[in-house]
């Protein structure tokens, strides 16, 4: 039995299958997404989406959709789906879908009359190539396939329409033809691993519509160049393969290509499978050395936070170590650079929020529970050591550590930190001051380089301890039992229950009593934690948005104010079990069940940005995020460890 399977049914309802989308991505910063039907909702989508930094910093469109055909007796019968301007839908190929699979390779099954047809593709790994394998399953007569490929070559946040600028000049490949519509692209080459008979009839794909764009009140309409369409004849059981890629390569290794792809994929036959595939989605290899994560799909770049939040799930907890060495190993050098004034790469942004050093240290702090503190200590003391040291040196442009031993950060109005919604430029929470969870994270790393530096430790570092754990409980703790999200010098407190102060439970070293820890913990339970992840905002505060939708002004207001976040479950289950112990087990477990059911929802196989806070929580914003699947899957861990810890404890186990 599949597990991400799709019948008939919903493939032919357009309501359903077209809110749920793929991603696949290579390794290089490219990736191929659309709905699960073959139709594009967004300008994000395409069949070949690929970085080219020499022209902008975002990805380009190159290979929007590969329109696919299939002719018996002269007759062909197009099985692509568009929907254009006035709402509607052409051709409706949906309505000949048998079957949609993404166990291993996404893979479709249409039957027209009595040709059913079965389409495989991979994005090469490394390779800025997708390859479509079709398999002729059962046919009566004569059958071949007309392929017709819709080109945009645009920037991810544009779109194209009909211009007399493109260079239409096909040049012959090998079974096959390249094309290159504008100056400083790469050139598209379109090959078939057969010989095949090319039909030039240039022409434009008007007035194609994107309703997600639609829906988040941008520009939604766009012409895609067609040069013509390819055409073979297909026999049963001898597969055609259809490569796009920007370099040539040799038809007959077609199959050698698609079949080694195929060796190396996860399959993903559970929900912890899922995930582990999607997590290697993420990994971002730049060149040869360089390692990051991406921060999601389809329009996220490197975001240090995001990266160090997500990095044990992806690597270290999903049994690819070698993801944490090499990512360690490249942004350690930027944080350096950044500690010391100088530049650091600009492929990892928001280095300079005060919060990043900090969580680099939660993440080292990971890698030190599952490979030892000795380990830990060996190859990241130096490093803990020196950004403890930079904390303390009050150079950081926007931070200062106080007497109170607290660190106090001046935003002027800007996001800093990971709620980093705006508005003209302004930050719509606007969090400064103390905030909680940078304080709760600054008391933990200081107690994590005691440990990994002990001989560092001096009196002076443990007064500061002290001055921390008085000054945190004295300005955070209320009288009604939970943590202000953020105190300032000036202003009147803000009252709002907000999930940040989950961390000054969760973290390994907190500054609270157990009490206030319980009281936070069940504040937060009853107040904003969702099947779906934690709320950034209580129901019960000032300003609670319960749908992010609508248009960009006011999706920036609902971020923050009421949606809700899976990434913060990671945390919420490290506090629940501090608290609970052994009750916690089958609550969390109940929970991550819960989970399960959004891989077969906004983001096949993945987890989405984020959900409404109302139910029926429907997924929004990006349908991957990297730290949302990195803290899901080190939260499978920490369940599984915590079962095995109180089964070892069962006096009847021993």
């Amino acid at each position: 039995m599949s597990y991400l399977k799709f019948d008939r049914r919903l493939m032919s309802n357009l309501d359903e299958s077209l809110q749920r989308e793929y991603i696949r991505t290579n390794r290089m910063g490219a990736y191929c997404c659309s709905s699960i039907v073959g139709c594009n909702t967004r300008k994000y989508h395409g069949a070949l989406v690929i970085p080219i930094p020499e022209l902008s910093p975002n990805n380009h469109v190159l290979l929007s959709s590969l329109d696919l055909s299939i002719v018996q007796h002269g007759v062909p019968f197009n099985i692509a789906v568009h929907e254009y301007r006035g709402d509607v839908f052409s051709p409706l190929g949906h309505k000949y879908i048998r079957e949609y699979n993404v166990d291993v390779a996404s893979s479709t099954t249409y039957r027209v009359g009595g040709v059913i047809l079965k389409r495989e593709f991979f994005l090469c790994h490394y390779e800025h190539r997708i390859i479509f394998k079709f398999t002729l399953l059962e046919a009566h007569s004569k059958t071949s396939l007309r392929f017709s490929p819709l080109l945009a070559f645009r920037d991810v946040k544009m779109l194209t329409h009909r211009n007399e600028q493109i260079d239409g000049t096909l040049h012959a490949l090998r079974h096959g033809q390249a094309i290159c519509l504008y100056p400083g692209y790469p050139r598209l080459c379109m090959q078939l691993s057969k010989e095949n008979e090319f039909h030039y009839a240039p022409h434009w794909n008007e007035n194609i519509l994107y309703h997600k764009e639609r829906e988040r009140g941008y520009e939604h309409t766009e012409d895609l160049y067609v040069p013509g369409y390819f055409e073979c004849v297909i026999e049963k059981d001898q597969p055609v393969y259809f490569s796009a890629g920007i370099e040539e390569v040799d038809p007959a290794l077609l199959p050698e290509m698609f079949a080694k792809e195929l060796e190396v994929r996860i399959p993903r036959l559970d929900f912890r499978s899922c995930l582990l595939s999607s997590a290697q989605q993420f990994y971002y290899r730049p060149n040869e050395q360089d390692g990051y994560l991406l921060a999601g799909y389809p329009w996220f770049g490197v975001r240090a936070r995001d990266l160090f939040v997500a990095l044990p799930g992806c690597s270290i907890y999903a049994g690819a170590p070698e993801r944490y060495y090499r990512i360690m190993d490249t942004v350690i050098p930027d944080l350096d650079d950044f500690m010391s004034g100088r530049h650091a790469s600009p492929l990892l942004t928001h280095l300079s929020d005060p919060d990043v050093g900090l969580w680099a240290v939660w993440c080292v702090q990971q890698f030190a529970r599952v490979y030892g503190r000795d380990e830990a200590r060996r190859l990241y003391g130096a490093f803990i050591s020196r950004l403890v040291q930079y904390y303390m040196s009050n150079t950081h442009s926007q931070m200062h550590l106080e007497d109170t031993g607290l660190l106090y950060v001046y935003a002027k109005g800007r996001p800093i930190s990971w709620m980093d919604a705006k508005l003209n430029g302004l930050a719509v929470i606007q969090r400064e001051g103390y905030l909680v969870e940078l304080n709760a994270l600054w008391y933990n790393a200081l107690l994590f380089y005691r440990e990994l530096r002990p001989q560092e430790w001096n009196t002076e570092l443990d007064i500061l301890r002290e001055r921390i754990e008085r000054n945190f409980n004295a300005i955070f703790v209320n009288e009604h039992g939970y943590l202000f999200d953020y105190v300032t010098h000036q202003a009147a407190k803000d009252w709002s229950v907000r999930p940040n102060m989950i961390f000054a439970v969760s973290l390994p070293y907190t500054p609270l009593p157990r009490a206030v820890q319980r009281s936070v913990v069940e504040i937060v339970t009853r107040e904003l934690r969702t099947p779906k992840g934690l709320r950034t905002l209580s129901p019960k505060s000032e300003g609670y948005r319960a749908r992010c939708s609508g248009s960009q002004h006011e999706r920036e207001l609902s971020y923050y104010n009421g949606s809700v976040w899976s990434w913060l479950l990671g945390a919420y289950f490290e506090a629940y079990l501090k608290i609970y112990g052994r009750g916690a087990l089958s609550y969390i477990e109940r929970t991550l069940i819960g989970m399960e059911e959004e891989v077969h929802e906004h983001g096949v196989g993945t987890i989405s940005e984020l959900f409404d806070g109302n139910p029926p929580h429907t997924g929004r914003g990006a349908i991957s995020l990297a730290m949302s699947v990195g803290e899901i899957i080190r939260s499978l861990s920490l369940l599984e460890e915590a079962k095995q810890k109180y089964e070892n404890m069962n006096p009847i186990n021993k």
